[in-house]
């Protein structure tokens, strides 16, 4: 029994190390990752005052993670997804850390109806189940959980020590 501990515990923890990793630099220790499912590439920016820097998403699988951020300025944090290095067309992951809640959403506005997410769906699904989750379909173009329009009310709160996980595709 306890080799078999040994052996489940020295797996976990060889699979940790395999993950991306990236320096966190909030109060919780929480996290969003991305999983990049459709058969395109997808580029991200963390932003707050300023666009940050560009990573991607290889298409089939790429990942991409990082801590929850504090915005300097007192605003959110947004992380702005597109198909292309523009961003022209995006769907967005916004937070705001507030002591030890995280207060999220999906955000549309800025993306065309004819979006490769759109056709593929996505979804924000925190660890903690008596969070609320956001999942869009394929092909719903209104997706009434994530933001369509300034006023919409779409704004979710959970433990700021919560793991997101964003599907696209």
């Amino acid at each position: 029994m306890m080799f078999a501990k040994t052996l489940l515990a020295s797996v976990f923890a060889l699979t940790a190390a395999a993950l991306p990793h990236q320096a966190r630099d909030n109060a919780g220790g929480g996290s969003v990752n991305f999983v990049n499912n459709l058969d395109t590439d997808v580029y991200l920016w963390t932003t707050s005052a300023n666009p940050g820097e560009m990573h991607t998403l290889p298409k089939g699988g790429g990942t991409y993670s990082e801590g929850w951020q504090i915005n300097p300025n007192g605003g959110g944090i947004s992380i702005k997804l597109s198909t292309t290095q523009s961003q022209s067309s995006v769907l967005q992951f916004e937070y705001t850390v507030n002591k030890d809640k995280l207060y999220w959403d999906m955000s549309s506005i800025d993306m065309s109806p004819d979006s490769p997410f759109v056709k593929a769906g996505f979804s924000a699904i925190p660890s903690d189940s008596s969070c609320t989750t956001a999942v869009c379909k394929p092909g719903d173009a209104n997706c009434a959980q994530s933001y369509q329009h300034p006023n919409d009310v779409n704004t979710l709160s959970c433990s700021v020590n919560s793991q997101y996980t964003v599907t696209l595709g």
